[in-house]
């Protein structure tokens, strides 16, 4: 039978651009280019590696987001995931973790499952509970921030490496597993994959596809919201020291000034 491994990945403001909030305190996403998560590479990575030792898997790669979301399952598909789901929706525009792990758990469940693969956070909330979420929601086993990952006979098994000491965890399939930026370089699409990928199916799934209610998600049945935003200053010129025989005290005054030291 083959071995089904769903990789969730988002689709993330790029870190680079000048990011703001639109007027209801959600990401102006339409102010800047998105992009495949950094940390969400990685789970692909490793799904792909998970596969390429199976006699038989597939991989799946899902995301919940707007149209452009596509472009994240596009550069996972270029990778080398088979096939991918998007799930779009109006009314999912400013749905929090919990939300967005309700309507994963649904899509994965409807999609079918042994493994599941997540990044450890995503780049742009960085909360990281997705993973432990989705576990619940599912009722599998959770093994999470892994540097290493693989699975054997049913048992998935990792390594977690802490400040101090590194543990050797395992969990029965189907299970719930987090990589992190540790786990190994993703690989680079090649001119073959992303051709390749144009040709790769990709769902498109609703919140009625999944039997969510719109009173389930968005901003307005969030758990979580954003009082207050606040533009980050303007950045100023710099304090110039000019060496004429005081520069080291006058440095140290600045420093001292700025409780530097």
């Amino acid at each position: 039978m083959s071995l089904r491994i769903v990789v969730t990945v988002k689709y993330v403001p790029d870190a680079t651009g000048d990011r703001h909030f639109a007027d209801d305190l959600t990401v102006d996403r339409d102010d800047v280019d998105g992009l495949l998560s950094e940390l969400d590479e990685y789970a692909v990575e490793q799904a792909l590696q998970i596969a390429e030792d199976a006699d038989d898997a597939e991989v799946t790669v899902l995301t919940v987001g707007p149209e452009d979301a596509k472009d994240a399952l596009r550069k996972a598909l270029s990778m080398g995931a088979d096939k991918a789901i998007h799930v779009e929706d109006d009314d999912l525009h400013g749905t929090d973790a919990i939300g967005t792990s309700l309507v994963l758990a649904k899509a994965i469940e409807k999609a079918g499952f042994d493994l599941v693969v997540s990044g450890m956070a995503s780049t742009d909330g960085t909360m990281g509970v997705v993973p432990a979420l989705l576990a619940e929601r599912l009722g599998v086993p959770q093994v999470t921030l892994l540097s290493e990952v693989s699975v054997e006979d049913g048992t998935v098994k990792g390594r977690r490496d802490g400040d101090a000491a590194s543990e050797q965890l395992e969990a029965s399939l189907p299970a719930v597993v987090s990589v992190t930026d540790q786990s190994g370089e993703a690989r680079y699409p090649s001119f073959k994959g992303i051709m390749a990928a144009k040709k790769k199916p990709v769902e498109s799934w609703d919140l009625s596809d999944l039997d969510i209610d719109a009173d389930e998600v968005g901003l307005d049945n969030a758990w979580t919201a954003v009082d207050a935003a606040t533009e980050r200053p303007a950045r100023t010129a710099g304090t110039i020291v000019k060496d004429e025989g005081e520069g080291g005290k006058q440095l140290a005054e600045f420093l001292a000034s700025q409780k530097f030291i």
